[in-house]
């Protein structure tokens, strides 16, 4: 899958579980600017194995930060 797909997936899951406008979602995007505490990065991680079928690592959800970097933990594993 290439990155934009996975893009345009992380932002959808993204919008639905923090509740924001999906247009405003970009790479860049920190989750800490949208408030997100560890209960929604939980949710979020979550919805994002069940979407991509895959198991995020300790390690790589440590790098999480931005859209970005989902993006690239879920190309990565």
């Amino acid at each position: 899958m290439d990155r934009a797909t996975i893009l345009k997936k992380v932002a959808a899951l993204v919008s639905e579980t923090l509740e924001v406008d999906e247009a405003n979602v970009t790479e860049e995007l920190k989750f800490e600017e949208l408030g997100a505490d560890s209960f929604d990065l939980l949710e979020l991680v979550t919805a994002l194995e069940d979407e991509f079928g895959l198991t995020l690592d300790d390690d790589s959800l440590a790098e999480i930060a931005t859209v970005g970097d989902a993006v690239d933990a879920i190309q990565n594993a």
